[in-house]
């Protein structure tokens, strides 16, 4: 782990705002790991917000929501923030904001709910990992054996980001309500909620919350994720090859449990999320409460005016991040932050040979060598990069960021999974 300088205070003290309504919105069709969503809608079609418009027949995949009430006005291949481009269904608005549509569930019926029919809220509203992760949330509350602890990670550890901090501290009482259902019907006994110390107030909102024990964490990086989070609160090590579950453990993100609450007790899918929209080029950086399918474009334009035209402009943190080519992309599911940098901060450096100091090594967290990794990824000898761990690699990015030399270990780290995936 390392300490990054953490730059959270853009935002980190701007409450939640509400982004108006957008216009259109582009959402894409795969917001998710796993299969591709199909449209279940066609051009020309009116749908109401909330409503269902896209799925599949798939083990893993989760189905798309309208985000406003609207036209169906185009189905066709438009900018991804994740994958380049991909195709999206386009709905222009039509002003018809009513939640009539969403079935609110008073606490005794909501007690009335098996773990089965959670599981198909939860699946059926589209709900996914929110940390970053995506993943379809519903099979996480499918575990292959009983569980011992679930742990609620709060730990945000990626600069810049401060969404799940100010949820923590205004949503309270909804995110524990939904750690108590998910405990609840997983009959899990021992639940905690991993908090970095750089954020006091949501520390002191958990704090003395029945059944849930806080964990204040250190403010290094990557505490956030799932394997840091269980040595450093449990003590217990997830061997390589395995998950979570293999150690009696499920791991939530904060903004996903909220998601499950929104989807058990009000009924609504997950067709916004909180954004933060950051970075030294922005006049005015903000949390915002954003529909998904908003083009970044419109958070960027209301968070202005701009300080200085930004050099880079990332979806997610600093670190995990990926750098956009065009301002158009939306807002999807997994969109936790918007980062734009300014010429300083995003210069880029050069690259010069390894000069086998070892100091990725000593600095993974995961216990990689991403040098030989790297190494040979160059020499495309994919079955090499598997036997040194590449499937393994969390992209944490820390390797990038302690290379003397500036080696692009991430990049072809990345190639080598993707590479070692298809062989």
């Amino acid at each position: 782990m390392v300490k990054l300088a953490e730059n959270k205070h853009y935002s980190e003290n701007k409450a939640v705002e509400r982004f108006p309504v957008p216009a259109k919105v582009y959402l894409p069709l795969i917001q998710h790991l796993g299969k591709a969503c199909n449209p279940e809608v066609k051009v020309g079609d009116t749908v109401s917000l909330g409503q269902r418009i896209a799925g599949v027949q798939a083990n893993v995949y989760a189905p798309i929501h309208a985000s406003i009430s609207g036209v169906v006005a185009a189905i066709k291949e438009c900018p991804h923030p994740v994958l380049g481009r991909a195709k999206a269904i386009v709905l222009e608005g039509n002003g018809l904001e009513e939640d009539k549509n969403f079935t609110l569930r008073n606490r005794q019926e909501v007690e009335s709910l098996s773990l089965v029919d959670i599981r198909n809220i939860v699946l059926e509203a589209g709900i996914v990992g929110m940390g970053g992760a995506s993943f379809p949330t519903h099979i996480k509350l499918n575990p292959p054996r009983q569980l011992d602890t679930l742990i609620i990670n709060g730990a945000e550890c990626e600069p810049y980001l401060t969404a799940d901090s100010r949820l923590m501290v205004e949503k309270k009482a909804e995110i524990t309500e939904g750690i108590a259902l998910i405990a609840s019907r997983l009959k899990i006994k021992e639940v905690y909620i991993g908090i970095e110390d750089n954020k006091p107030e949501a520390i002191q909102a958990f704090s003395g919350v029945p059944g849930i024990k806080v964990k204040v964490l250190k403010s290094d990086y990557p505490q956030g994720g799932e394997k840091q989070l269980i040595r450093n609160i449990l003590g217990k090590e997830i061997p390589r090859g395995k998950l979570p579950f293999d150690v009696g453990v499920l791991v939530q993100n904060v903004a996903t449990v909220y998601a499950v609450y929104e989807a058990v007790f009000k009924g609504r899918p997950l067709m916004e999320r909180v954004v933060t929209v950051t970075g030294s080029c922005l006049k005015n950086p903000r949390n915002l409460l954003v529909r998904l399918g908003t083009p970044i474009k419109d958070l960027i334009d209301f968070c202005g005016p701009l300080r200085e035209e930004p050099a880079k402009i990332i979806i997610g943190g600093p670190m995990m991040g990926i750098a956009q080519y065009t301002d158009e992309v939306p807002v999807i599911k997994s969109s936790g932050g918007i980062l734009l940098m300014g010429a300083q901060e995003a210069k880029t450096l050069e690259e010069g040979p390894c000069i086998r100091c070892a100091a990725c090594v000593r600095s993974c967290p995961v216990g990689l060598m991403p040098c030989q990794i790297n190494l040979a990824s160059e020499r495309a000898l994919w079955s090499l990069t598997k036997e040194y761990g590449a499937g393994d690699c969390i992209e944490c990015g820390i390797c990038n960021y302690v290379c003397p030399a500036n080696r692009r270990l991430l990049q072809t780290i990345k190639r080598a999974k993707l590479e070692g995936a298809r062989a």
